[in-house]
């Protein structure tokens, strides 16, 4: 019989898409179940879909962040949580969402987005979230998956993952010299 095993511990991210600058007040809130922002993409046009311009407006924009605390992969189910409560936190003036969070995570493997929403690819996790791997690390690079969001996709956030995933490498080295006591 296989020994079950600890899982190694990830990275939290976000990706957030919203109307106007305000990310600065969803960092702040996400930092304090996520941990502190060591990383964050530049802040580009996004416009991949119309599907959040009724609820947003069409002026928007993508941001994503990576945070400092290493955390075990099944926190998925609380930080899907925590973001739907922040995004409910800050509504519009026609009561829908200012803010769309998606929450994920980087592994040395893969990078794992949350979502309320089944689909065919979806694993279910429990509390009313499902999980899928959007991103798979391969020949030393982040690569796309037929249901990959059109955004993970582009050079600017595969670079960004990358820089993540170096940043997540360091802190588990980090974490096994001071486990052996090196």
């Amino acid at each position: 019989m296989a020994e079950i095993n600890e899982p190694q511990k990830v990275l939290p991210i976000a990706g957030l898409i919203c109307a106007h600058d305000f990310t600065a007040d969803m960092c702040h809130e996400l930092s304090t179940e996520f941990g502190p922002v060591i990383l964050k993409s530049e802040v580009v046009r996004f416009d991949h879909t119309t599907y959040y311009n009724k609820e947003m407006g069409s002026d928007l924009t993508r941001q994503w962040y990576v945070f400092g605390d290493l955390i075990l992969p099944d926190t998925l189910v609380k930080l899907k949580h925590k973001a739907n409560a922040v995004e409910k936190k800050y509504p519009n003036k026609n009561g829908g969402r200012k803010v769309n969070i998606d929450p994920g995570l980087i592994s040395l493997s893969n990078l794992v987005l949350v979502s309320t929403k089944n689909y065919s690819h979806r694993i279910y996790l429990g509390q009313g979230i499902y999980a899928e791997v959007t991103l798979v690390y391969k020949d030393g690079r982040f690569n796309s998956l037929d249901w990959t969001y059109p955004d993970y996709r582009e050079n600017m956030a595969l670079k960004f993952f990358a820089r993540a995933r170096a940043i997540l490498k360091d802190k588990l080295a980090e974490t096994q010299s001071a486990v052996s006591g090196e």
